[in-house]
């Protein structure tokens, strides 16, 4: 029989840094988590991904267990990587701050696939072009479909 889910909780953590501190602490404490069990587990299956920002689904159950599945990272996070930036414009409209190639918007939305809601790899690159553009970021060359 399945278990009672008792509540959802969305969090973004390092790879490999979750420790029992804001913003982790104090959500998974006010639902009665094992916070300690929690950082052990995600840090245990984020080793090879350290430092890049992950965003991570807890399912709290009715007896206070836990399971959690975590996603690849946000494509703006991606995007900034890709460009090499350390943020975005502040006017993406006027001011644009780097350039990336189809090439590399089709890696990340590659990567992204399993957690977009579309079902083809076009639609996928429209998605993260769209990000790049309200980032300030310019996708350089020949739309490729």
């Amino acid at each position: 029989m399945a278990k009672e889910i008792s509540a959802l909780i969305k969090l973004q953590v390092k790879g490999g840094a979750a420790n029992p501190s804001p913003p982790v602490g104090p959500a998974l404490g006010s639902k009665g988590v094992n916070i300690m069990e929690f950082c052990k587990q995600f840090n245990g299956r984020t080793q090879d991904k350290t430092g890049k920002i992950l965003p991570v689904v807890i399912t709290v159950y009715a007896d206070k267990s836990f399971d959690f599945v975590i996603k690849t990272p946000p494509a703006a996070v991606q995007l900034m990587e890709a460009a090499k930036l350390k943020g975005g414009s502040p006017e993406p409209n006027r001011q644009k701050v780097a350039k990336v190639t189809w090439e590399q918007v089709r890696a990340i939305a590659q990567d992204k696939m399993a957690d977009l809601n579309c079902f083809s790899e076009s639609s996928a690159m429209s998605m993260i072009a769209g990000t790049a553009r309200s980032m300030g970021i310019t996708v350089t060359g020949e739309k490729p479909f």
